[in-house]
């Protein structure tokens, strides 16, 4: 089934069709956890647990992708399996939709891409990991999940922006985008794996129904930005703060040394954060998109409430 809020259709499952046509909450997923964020069937697994987390909070969710380029809002087991397994997925960011579509390839979608998809098929809450942001040590290397957030209204839930990023600075340019940051919970931006970054940033809300209603006023402003919601790992599945940023640190000067850079330097420091935490930095991953992944449905059902 496709659903078409510009001259682009998104092919929907029945089941997410049915809930927008119905108005009930939906949640949109990314889905380069599963084409480039861990091997199969491991991949597999944590999407369809992710869903399911979505569901027990009354929500429908919606793993968003692009399929031999048609954008798609909710996938099969077919096509979860093919992103897992095919060598052949690439990772799209937003700008890289249109190149996609033409031609005719098989994507996993990052949070911009994510987002600009959600908001075509008419969903307005997105839960995902942690988001991109301002690079260290190049501030002019920003990841365009900042700027879609700027131009795109979809209230976006994570774990706040990844360790391995410049979180100060990802923090100012998002002031200057306009985009509302709000931290669930928590006085302090988290860092992904700790809830401990060292800045105070966004507003506190503790509620999720203020959440969905501040995203309406957003609305109703005329705003035209998506919103962040800043969800702290749980304490009990967060790793130590010193030690990542130690490991963080070393990585940096790991990738400089072989020359990593740009979009290759992300999957890199995560890698290495991996291997040097002997696996603890994937289970931690694993947890807060399941931590987001739930308090996303919750904000989506009270939207309607």
């Amino acid at each position: 089934m496709t659903q078409t809020h510009s001259t682009i259709p998104v092919h929907m499952t029945d089941e997410v069709a049915t809930a927008l046509a119905q108005g009930r909450p939906v949640v949109a997923l990314e889905s380069t956890i599963i084409s480039h964020g861990m091997p199969w069937p491991r991949n597999a697994e944590v999407a369809l647990q992710v869903e399911q987390a979505v569901r027990d909070q009354g929500a429908v969710p919606a793993t968003i992708a692009v399929i031999d380029g048609h954008l798609c809002a909710g996938l099969t087991a077919d096509q979860v399996e093919r992103l897992g397994r095919d060598n052949g997925v690439v990772k799209a960011a937003s700008r890289d939709l249109a190149a996609c579509i033409v031609k005719e390839r098989t994507a996993g979608t990052t949070v911009s891409a994510t987002m600009r998809i959600a908001s075509l098929a008419g969903i307005g809450v997105f839960a995902t990991g942690g988001i991109g942001g301002v690079h260290r040590g190049d501030g002019m290397d920003i990841s365009a999940d900042l700027t879609e957030l700027a131009a795109t209204d979809v209230l976006v839930v994570c774990a706040g922006v990844k360790s391995i990023l410049d979180i100060p600075r990802t923090i100012e340019v998002l002031e200057t985008l306009r985009v509302p940051v709000m931290i669930f919970g928590a006085d302090e931006f988290p860092a992904f794996y700790t809830p401990h970054s060292g800045v105070i940033a966004g507003e506190r809300f503790d509620d999720p129904a203020q959440i969905a209603a501040a995203r309406a006023a957003n609305a109703a402003l005329g705003m035209g930005t998506g919103m962040l919601v800043a969800n702290p790992i749980p304490v009990e599945h967060a790793l130590d703060a010193a030690e990542i940023g130690a490991t963080i640190e070393e990585a940096l000067v790991a990738a400089n040394a072989k020359g990593v850079s740009g979009k290759d330097v992300t999957p890199f420091l995560l890698g290495r954060l991996n291997l040097v935490t002997e696996g603890k930095a994937l289970g931690a991953n694993i947890e807060l998109v399941l931590n987001n992944a739930r308090l996303a449905g919750r904000i989506a059902v009270a939207a309607l409430a």
